[in-house]
C-alpha cells in the first residue's frame, strides 16, 4: 500500500514539474522581451542606396597592367628626364561648365559636394540646390569655370560620393538656361540714389548733416572746413551739396516718367514690376545669364538699389525625331523653274 502511495506521489510531482516548465519558459522570454525593446525597421531610402545603385549599373574599368620594376639611374639620367621628358603646362582654354548632379536629400551632401571643388581651386560662379519631383533627390546645378580635363576628373571625383547618385556635364548639351532676377530700382532719379541709402528700409532720400554730429576734435573741423572753402573758390556761386529740392508737382512728374520708363524696360526683356512703393519699385525678370546682365546693365542708369539673383538653372532639351529628316527633304527638293530668274 505504501508502495501505491509512494509511486501516485511521484506521478504527482512528474506532472506539476511539466507544467511549471512552460511557465518559467515563458517568463524568461518576457523579461528579455522587456529588456531588449522593439526598434523600428530601417529606412530603405538612406545615402548607401546611391553607392548599391552604382555598383550595380557602373562598370569598374580594369585594373592597370602590372609593369616591372625601373632600373636605378644615374643622377645625370634622372637630371636629364626632369629637363626634358616633364610634360609641359595644359593649353586647353578656360571656359564656362555646368555641371548637374543627382544626390540624396539629407543634411551635409553639399558641403561634401563644395568642398571637393574647393579643394581643386575652382570657383563656383552659381550653385542652385532644391529637392525634386521625388522626396529623396535633390538636384544641385553647379556652373564653373576651368579646362576640360580639370573638370572631368572633378565629375568623376564628385561621382565617387557615397550619397550622390550621378554628375552629368551639360557644357555641349543642348539646353533650356533660366536665371530670375529681383531689381529694386529708384523712381526718383540716380541723383537721389546716395540719399535714398541713408533712408532706411523705406529708402526715402535723407541728406547726411555732419554738422549735427558731435565733433570730437575742434581743431579737425575747422580743418575740414578750410579745405571745402578751398575746393569751391574757383566758384564764386559755390557749389550745391546735392540736388536741388523738388516740389510735390515736380516729384510726381519724375516719379511717373521714371516708373513708366522702367515698365517699358522691363515688357522688352519679359520682366515685370512685381512691387511699388512711394519711391522704389521691384522688377522681375527671367531668362538667360547674358539677358540677365544686360538687363542689369541698362537698368543702372535709373539708380539701383538692390539686386539678387538665383543663379543658373539648366534642363536638356528633347530630341525631335523627324526634324533632320525634314531638314534633308526641304534641302533635295524639286525646284519650280518658272519661280527662278530670268538668264
Amino acid at each position: 500500500m505504501s508502495s501505491i502511495v509512494a509511486n501516485a506521489g511521484r506521478a504527482r510531482f512528474a506532472a506539476a514539474a511539466k507544467v511549471l516548465k512552460p511557465r518559467c519558459f515563458s517568463s524568461s522570454l518576457r523579461r528579455q522581451e522587456s529588456e531588449n525593446p522593439p526598434k523600428p525597421p530601417k529606412p530603405i531610402d538612406d545615402s548607401t542606396s546611391a553607392l548599391d545603385y552604382k555598383r550595380t549599373l557602373r562598370h569598374r574599368p580594369p585594373p592597370l597592367p602590372s609593369m616591372d620594376l625601373p632600373r636605378s639611374r644615374s643622377a645625370e639620367e634622372a637630371v636629364t628626364n626632369i629637363l626634358y621628358n616633364t610634360p609641359p603646362p595644359s593649353l586647353q582654354p578656360f571656359k564656362k561648365h555646368v555641371l548637374n548632379c543627382l544626390v540624396q536629400n539629407e543634411p551635409g551632401v553639399l558641403s561634401r559636394v563644395s568642398g571637393i571643388l574647393a579643394g581643386r581651386g575652382f570657383n563656383i560662379d552659381s550653385l542652385v540646390v532644391c529637392r525634386t519631383e521625388i522626396r529623396d533627390l535633390s538636384r544641385m546645378c553647379i556652373v564653373l569655370r576651368g579646362q576640360d580635363g580639370v573638370v572631368e576628373q572633378a565629375r568623376r571625383q564628385l561621382e565617387d560620393l557615397v550619397p550622390v547618385w550621378a554628375v552629368l556635364d551639360y557644357t555641349d548639351t543642348h539646353c533650356i538656361e533660366r536665371e530670375l532676377l529681383l531689381a529694386k530700382v529708384s523712381i526718383l532719379g540716380p541723383e537721389y540714389v546716395e540719399e535714398q541709402l541713408l533712408g532706411g528700409p523705406t529708402h526715402e532720400p535723407r541728406r547726411s548733416n555732419h554738422s549735427s554730429l558731435p565733433s570730437t576734435d575742434p581743431k579737425l573741423e575747422r580743418e575740414t572746413v578750410l579745405a571745402q572753402h578751398f575746393e569751391h573758390a574757383a566758384d564764386p556761386e559755390g557749389v550745391a551739396a546735392g540736388p536741388a529740392p523738388l516740389t510735390p508737382s515736380e516729384t510726381l512728374r519724375l516719379k511717373s516718367d521714371h516708373l513708366q520708363a522702367i515698365k517699358v524696360l522691363s515688357a522688352q526683356f519679359g520682366g515685370r514690376i512685381v512691387d511699388v512703393s512711394e519711391h522704389s519699385v521691384i522688377v522681375e525678370v527671367c531668362g538667360k545669364t547674358k539677358r540677365v546682365e544686360a538687363f542689369l546693365a541698362l537698368l543702372k542708369p535709373f539708380g539701383l538699389l538692390e539686386s539678387a539673383r538665383t543663379g543658373l538653372m539648366v534642363m536638356p532639351r528633347t530630341p525631335i525625331k523627324y526634324a533632320e529628316e525634314s531638314d534633308e527633304l526641304e534641302e533635295g527638293g524639286s525646284v519650280d523653274a518658272s519661280l527662278l530668274p530670268p538668264g
